[in-house]
């Protein structure tokens, strides 16, 4: 005679939806707090987040920290930005330090989920730094340039992308100078991300 096993109460428990970060902050996935959120911790963590998933070249991986550097020093060179912008640009991979940096075509696979979390977040941190929850179309389109020039120098100088193939998918590439190319697009140690990440945001934050 088989017996029915009675679900335990551990399996009724509420799953853990949030982190312990390294400043001690517990951040909440499902209702972050700008309270919970410390731009040590984003630093820390987006400086240890690949793009591309790893899949690139170099002693080193191609961080999310080193990506915000090169999108900030593209999308300056582009047009006159304030500071607000600047921010926002400097925070627009933030919540990858949480959610990790999922690249677009596994997004493409499990639909809205991973965005509503991603923005969610984004919005805390917004607050946290004194921007709005969101950005204007404008904004927006700025960022967006900037990221997708950015993405044709990680594509063809450090993935393996063909320029053509670049093109097709990121728009044509910016103009920055051969040093500043080398520079933004030869991976940096994990410590060195972080280090460069946080003294911008200090001379940008005052």
């Amino acid at each position: 005679m088989s017996t029915v096993r009675k679900p335990s109460a551990r399996s009724f428990a509420k799953p853990r939806a949030w982190q312990r970060m390294l400043s001690g902050r517990r951040l909440d996935l499902l209702d972050p707090s700008p309270l919970d959120i410390e731009i040590e911790d984003i630093a820390h963590g987006i400086a240890r987040v690949p793009r591309w998933n790893g899949q690139t070249i170099g002693a080193h991986i191609f961080s999310v920290a080193q990506h915000t550097l090169l999108v900030d020093t593209i999308a300056r060179r582009q047009g006159p930005l304030d500071d607000k912008l600047r921010l926002a640009i400097m925070l627009h991979d933030a919540p990858e330090y949480v959610i990790g940096d999922m690249i677009t075509p596994f997004k493409a696979v499990i639909g809205d989920s991973y965005k509503a979390v991603e923005q969610r977040l984004l919005a805390a941190i917004h607050l946290r730094f004194g921007l709005p929850p969101s950005l204007t179309a404008a904004q927006e389109k700025t960022i967006k340039q900037a990221d997708r020039a950015a993405a044709y120098l990680e594509a063809t100088k450090l993935a393996g992308f063909a320029e053509d193939e670049a093109k097709k998918f990121f728009g044509q590439p910016p103009k920055l100078s051969p040093a500043l190319i080398r520079d933004y697009l030869t991976p940096w140690p994990a410590e060195t991300a972080e280090a460069r990440y946080l003294e911008r945001f200090a001379k940008l934050c005052g």
